[in-house]
């Protein structure tokens, strides 16, 4: 039988038993569903988002992203360059900026080298560099790992961040949380396999693209929780409604969608259908889950936590610390408001020692309470923005740093990740790699590798293109980052 052939027939029986009134309906769901994987039964369906064997063994089982959107600047935090405070002020060397192209700044036109305003330390065994901005994190760096090379495609703010979430600039990918998920499903029942947390005066430039699904079933977007009211839009019920009535509801509109999956075989609509058993779960899970009078004051305060009601990064971290304990896969904190150029609400002087102080405590925290709870080993925690800032300033109303995409530093911490290690060497100033530069397709690749999947079995074909999160070229494991 040839593939036309085989269409026709699974269409023919598909619109037979459906519309036929001799009872066949259940035998034709049943068959249909099971053909695809999602349905055992027309009274039990398959959650997809179940967990799923990995491609291999894995070291990790968790991820927890704090993003900073905006492009935090390694060079006042963690890349220390004594020739670049050295030479502060004077010209850039013409050899460092040939042929390269800066977001908003005119290297021809007086842009000068700016070294840090702020004192760095050698820290712990490892003897990582830290400038006094991060005084939490300098504290654990011997359980850090630093990547000071990562290297991305895309200077501007919103496809900079597609490409680190989604691995592409293009809008309609899914993003990294969504592969995870679908790759290895979820480990928790009453929540989402991924949620998405927000802190800072708005989201993040790109929206919900950055934590969707693309051409994944939207069952595996990432879902943001609010940290006021209730935890997602008109999840309570109304106070009219009891419970028998509103599980009567939820049967009667699973009936009808199980009826329309028969009649159109629609992956989307199997996703509604789960969609609307998680919200019924949720109603009772996510209150209790974003409750965190239960925590004890010692946790509080090592988060730093004055009030357990207040949205801040600080209760995300704790929320995320939550969210793994209960076997959620991807929880992504995106922070904003650190794009420091220089202009009235850019100023990197004063507003990046504020964007420091509200992360530092909290991200230290995070990786402190793991640890010393037994999950760090099989939660991989990674810090760091869609790109990093130029050694050369840029003078608006003060004086800031622009864009720069060539060698920036990220973090992560356990989930197999060789701690107390730094990766990478820039050069005096901090422009670009001299030793072992790193890809945001690696970072990818390394983060899939020790969730035991492949990165080029992960993929899915749709409309005669594969899509796989690092792209059509195969990425690099970098195993020097790895224990």
């Amino acid at each position: 039988m040839n593939h036309d052939e085989s269409l026709l027939r699974a269409v023919t029986r598909r619109h037979f038993f459906s519309r036929c009134s001799v009872g066949l309906g259940s035998i034709a769901l049943s068959t249909l569903l099971a053909d695809r994987g999602i349905a055992a039964s027309p009274t039990t369906m398959r959650n997809p988002l179940e967990p799923k064997p990995p491609h291999f063994p894995a070291k990790a089982k968790n991820v927890i992203f704090l993003f900073m959107a905006g492009g935090p600047s390694q060079l006042d935090m963690f890349q220390y360059k004594p020739m670049l405070a050295k030479l502060n002020g004077k010209p850039i060397p013409e050899s460092y900026t040939a042929g390269k192209r800066f977001a908003f700044m005119d290297t021809s036109n007086g842009s000068n080298l700016l070294g840090s305003a702020h004192t760095f330390k050698q820290y712990g065994d490892s003897g990582a560099w830290v400038s006094d901005l991060m005084p939490h994190t300098a504290r654990i760096v011997d359980q850090l790992t630093f990547l000071s090379t990562c290297k991305t495609d895309l200077f501007n703010h919103a496809p900079a961040k597609l490409f680190m979430n989604t691995g592409t600039g293009q809008f309609g990918r899914p993003s990294m949380g969504a592969w995870i998920t679908y790759g290895l499903g979820s480990e928790c029942d009453d929540l989402p396999g991924f949620v998405v947390l927000l802190s800072g005066p708005r989201g993040p430039r790109g929206g919900a693209v950055l934590w969707g699904s693309g051409v994944l079933p939207t069952t595996y977007q990432g879902v943001p929780l609010r940290n006021q009211g209730d935890p997602i839009v008109n999840l309570s019920t109304p106070p009219s409604v009891s419970e028998p009535e509103q599980r009567r509801v939820v049967d009667a509109v699973r009936e009808l969608n199980l009826k329309r999956l028969v009649e159109t075989g629609d992956e989307e609509i199997a996703t509604r259908i789960n969609a609307y058993e998680m919200a019924y779960r949720m109603q009772t899970s996510a209150p209790e889950l974003m409750d965190v009078s239960g925590e004890s004051q010692e946790t509080l305060n090592l988060y730093g936590i004055a009030d357990p009601k207040e949205t801040s990064f600080a209760r995300n971290c704790l929320l995320a610390r939550r969210l793994v304990e209960r076997g959620v896969r991807f929880v992504q904190l995106y922070d904003t408001n650190w794009d420091h150029h220089g202009g009235p609400t850019e100023n990197l002087q004063k507003h990046l020692p504020q964007k420091c102080k509200d992360v530092d405590q909290p991200g230290a925290a995070l990786v402190r309470d793991l640890a010393q709870r037994g999950l760090l080993n099989d939660t991989i925690v990674v810090w760091g923005g869609e790109f990093g800032r130029t050694p050369m300033g840029e003078v608006r109303e003060s004086t800031g740093r622009n864009h720069h995409i060539d060698a920036f530093t990220m973090w992560f911490a356990g989930g197999g990740f060789k701690p107390g290690y730094t990766h990478g060497l820039t050069d005096e100033f901090g422009f670009g790699a001299v030793e072992n530069p790193v890809h945001v397709h690696d970072v990818h690749a390394t983060l899939l590798h020790q969730l035991g999947l492949d990165d080029q079995r992960l993929s899915v074909r749709r409309q005669g293109l594969e899509f796989r999160l690092t792209g059509v070229e195969p990425a690099r494991v970098v195993k020097e980052l790895l224990a």
